[in-house]
């Protein structure tokens, strides 16, 4: 592992270019620890980046580099001329007695690049809020975003032997798996949870419950102290969402709750729940239109400030700001924000839930499969778990307060596929286990 330092002065990362260009000569070996450390934007010095890139393509190629290819190569691409001849060259490779501390020096290489990307970067940050033009505030933190992100390298390494791998298995071999229970008991004793770093798609009908039954996960993972809930919504109201969450917890009617009807009882009632709820790590935020880096970024401080997240919640996909760039298809663009959210539950360690629609199709099918997912792209390839919730009205009971809905698991990566069946009471948007009459409040 090579490492950084990021007290760098300008001369000492001329220097330390010298040394490891030199370091190449005398030993090419050194290039396959270099080579997915070092950029060529990371040589501050022009000469020393095109040597640099002519380096890369003759490892890449298999050829030796020294002294006579280097001078062969840069003359066929007409910048012999311009670095100095022979001349450099051979001062470069007279430059360090030995390749040993390569590695060394490609630290305050890096170092030094991180540190001038970082003052570009806050130029054209700078720049962008004085004269930049967009048509909203997101445009502009999405281009920010953006060219901040350019600070960060694009090649790494992390490529080890089975031998150099064995700790690390037998390390998470002998750990707990830090899954996320739902509170539904069944779902977690066949899946064990909710896995940080997956992103779950759930996906249904209209009426079917796919909100109410978030909610309840939503709830139920807060409950766990395993980190902050940050939830997404786009279609309700934060007072609406927290009425359906009261709702199923003190079984008054959602109906009742928005309508004021309430006598002092009920009042108490959803006091004491209120109590209950206050105390819950739960983030709401019910902005229109949200974009993937704008649910990416608030994740972002929340972690920062309360150190751990459970779970990043989406309700939903499809009506998320999707910029869709020329040449792309709608279905492309979903799925560069499919991408996105499972980076990002990857960088942020926790779940990514996101709710989605299904196509027409899949309205009008028996069982839900993959492809009815509405403008899927590549959103079952990125998923983790896509889990459909549908209704088939001969599971019901005449004059049953409740729906029976089949959740279907259609693709669960390392864990398979299954069913479940719950019994959704839309007047109080509860869901329970459908062979379980036990309150999960």
């Amino acid at each position: 592992m090579i490492q950084t330092s990021l007290s760098t002065s300008p001369l000492e990362a001329i220097e330390a270019e010298t040394a490891v260009l030199g370091a190449v000569f005398l030993d090419n070996s050194i290039m396959d620890q270099l080579v997915t450390t070092l950029e060529p934007r990371d040589f501050s010095d022009e000469k020393n980046r095109m040597l640099w890139q002519a380096m890369v393509h003759l490892y890449n190629d298999g050829q030796p580099i020294d002294v006579v290819t280097m001078a062969n190569m840069l003359r066929t691409y007409d910048r012999y001329e311009e670095l100095g001849g022979v001349q450099y060259i051979t001062q470069l490779a007279r430059a360090v007695p030995s390749a040993a501390n390569a590695p060394y020096y490609a630290g305050i290489i890096r170092s030094a690049a991180y540190r001038r990307r970082a003052v570009l970067a806050g130029e054209k940050i700078r720049k962008l809020a004085m004269d930049g033009e967009f048509e909203n505030d997101e445009d502009f933190f999405t281009e920010v975003e953006r060219i901040a992100s350019a600070v960060r390298p694009n090649v790494s390494s992390n490529m080890k032997t089975l031998s150099e791998a064995r700790q690390e298995f037998f390390e998470y071999f002998q750990q707990t798996d830090d899954f996320i229970k739902t509170g539904f008991d069944r779902f977690d004793e066949w899946m064990g949870g909710i896995g940080r770093g997956w992103l779950y798609i759930t996906a249904g009908r209209p009426s079917v419950g796919k909100t109410a039954i978030t909610l309840q996960r939503v709830r139920n993972i807060a409950s766990l102290g395993v980190g902050q809930v940050v939830l997404f919504s786009q279609e309700m109201k934060r007072v609406q969402l927290l009425t359906r969450m009261v709702s199923a917890m003190t079984r008054i009617p959602a109906a009742r709750i928005r309508r004021k009807n309430l006598d002092a009882n009920d009042i108490a009632i959803i006091n004491k729940a209120y109590d209950v709820l206050e105390k819950l790590p739960i983030h709401i935020e019910d902005a229109k239109n949200v974009t993937i880096e704008e649910v990416r970024a608030t994740a972002r401080t929340i972690k920062r400030q309360y150190k751990r997240l459970a779970a990043i919640v989406v309700d939903y996909l499809t009506i998320m700001r999707i910029p869709q760039p020329k040449g792309m298809t709608r279905a492309q663009a979903i799925g560069e924000v499919t991408r996105a959210a499972k980076r990002t539950a990857l960088e942020l360690d926790c779940a990514f839930i996101m709710l989605a629609q299904m196509n027409r199709e899949g309205a009008k099918s028996e069982e839900p499969q993959l492809h009815h997912l509405k403008e899927s792209g590549d959103i079952e390839q990125d998923a983790d778990v896509v889990e459909f919730l549908w209704h088939n009205p001969e599971d019901d009971k005449p004059s049953a307060p409740y729906k029976v809905i089949t959740s279907t698991i259609a693709k669960g990566r390392d864990v398979g596929t299954n069913v479940f069946k719950y019994r959704f009471y839309p007047y109080i948007q509860r869901y329970e286990e459908h062979d379980d009459d036990r309150p999960r409040i």
